[in-house]
């Protein structure tokens, strides 16, 4: 039976250990709040410190990139800790991030690192109106981010950005990047896995979309293969250069038939969340294989499927359950606006069907805490009925 430690204490350690179950796998969970070892699906369960955690398991990896450097470090001296603590920190650091994708010659967003207001002027004189600034440090789910359209916004966006800077308590210097906003088609992702084998799989790119900054709605379905290709290319160069070890998620900009990186996630993926139902093995078992040193399972898409993310609601209309296909995923959270709450995952035989349950799913669902659902449908529907 393989021990594994996973760095986080959130619902992507939860889905770890219920897919680690079938494997036979005993998976425990670092709480970083607490500094405890607790079970994932119920934490009361203590299990000692970091220390006696480590010393207890066979493999340490990670459910979120912004992990302590001194716990990293730590985890790295054992040994067992995968991915690495270094390709952990390229995810949690958009400078280091944005080095790699240069260093792998991947292609992205013009771009401007800020640490001062120097760099700030320097960077408005490198890119052209409108510009994305986004946090170096623990940005996500649209937080420190300012999207700045016009030249009477320059003063205030500085001030925002310099507060920001100043009031960082992280132990890395905090810092900005500036980014060429991107008129882009849509925005996709890529889910892969290396094991220390080195052996890849990647699943399907996903079409993502976003509600006020946070994924919404994920889908894999049809596969433009020229497009799956070039992501499969640009997972493979990263994850050799990293010597990547787990799952690594990509974000890409479409644009027209080019993609261009967004940003890397060093884990298991909310826009992975589909494989669960539509696909042979989904990422979380997948990761759990890389990382024990076991052969990665089928990453094909065996039915159009997409996830809804649950944000900020406890209560569903159980008539849901009335749609076939419909899996539910609650990860036992406290209620708060704006929280990841759970997903709803949904497959059809065709785009098509999952696209009429997906229309029928947004009819059951509270419009406020779904607000452009019933859109996001709807077009989905008339993309596929053609």
């Amino acid at each position: 039976m393989k021990k594994v430690l996973v760095l986080g204490a959130g619902q992507l350690a939860r889905m770890m250990d219920l897919a680690g179950a079938p494997l036979g796998m005993d998976i425990k969970a670092f709480d970083v709040r607490t500094n405890n070892v607790v079970h994932p699906v119920d934490p009361e369960h203590i299990y000692g410190d970091l220390k006696n955690g480590i010393k207890q398991c066979d493999v340490i990896t990670a459910e979120f990139e912004h992990v302590a450097h001194n716990t990293l470090e730590e985890c790295e001296a054992s040994g067992k800790l995968f991915p690495s603590s270094n390709a952990i920190k390229i995810g949690g650091d958009r400078r280091l991030e944005k080095s790699l994708l240069e260093s792998c010659n991947v292609a992205n967003a013009k771009h401007y690192i800020i640490e001062n207001k120097n760099d700030f002027d320097q960077a408005l004189k490198q890119l052209e109106l409108p510009i994305i600034f986004k946090s170096a440090l623990e940005g996500y789910d649209g937080k420190g981010q300012w999207r700045l359209k016009s030249a009477d916004q320059v003063e205030k966006t500085w001030l925002d950005m310099a507060n920001f800077i100043a009031d960082a308590t992280s132990s890395v210097p905090q810092g900005i990047i500036a980014e060429q906003m991107v008129p882009f088609d849509r925005e996709v992702s890529l889910v892969g896995a290396r094991n220390t084998l080195g052996e890849i799989a990647v699943y399907p790119l996903t079409e993502n979309h976003h509600t006020n900054g946070i994924l919404s709605v994920s889908v894999a379905s049809s596969i433009n293969e020229k497009l799956q290709a070039n992501a499969a290319e640009v997972f493979k160069k990263m994850a050799e250069k990293l010597n990547y070890v787990g799952v690594l998620a990509i974000e890409f900009f479409q644009v027209g038939e080019q993609l261009l990186v967004n940003e890397i996630a060093p884990r298991v993926h909310n826009s992975g969340h589909w494989t669960q139902q539509g696909a042979d093995t989904c990422q979380f078992e997948n990761h759990l294989r890389a990382i024990c040193g076991l052969p990665l399972g089928g990453t094909h898409l065996i039915r159009p499927t997409a996830m809804v993310n649950i944000i900020g609601e406890d209560d569903i209309s159980n008539e849901i359950y009335t749609i076939p296909s419909v899996s539910m995923h609650w990860y036992d959270k406290e209620k708060r606006v704006g929280r990841k709450m759970g997903h709803i995952n949904l497959s059809g035989s065709t785009e098509v069907e999952l696209a009429q349950r997906l229309v029928h799913l947004s009819t059951l669902l509270n419009k406020e805490s779904f607000p452009d659902l019933s859109e996001f449908a709807k077009s989905y529907f008339a993309k596929v009925s053609q």
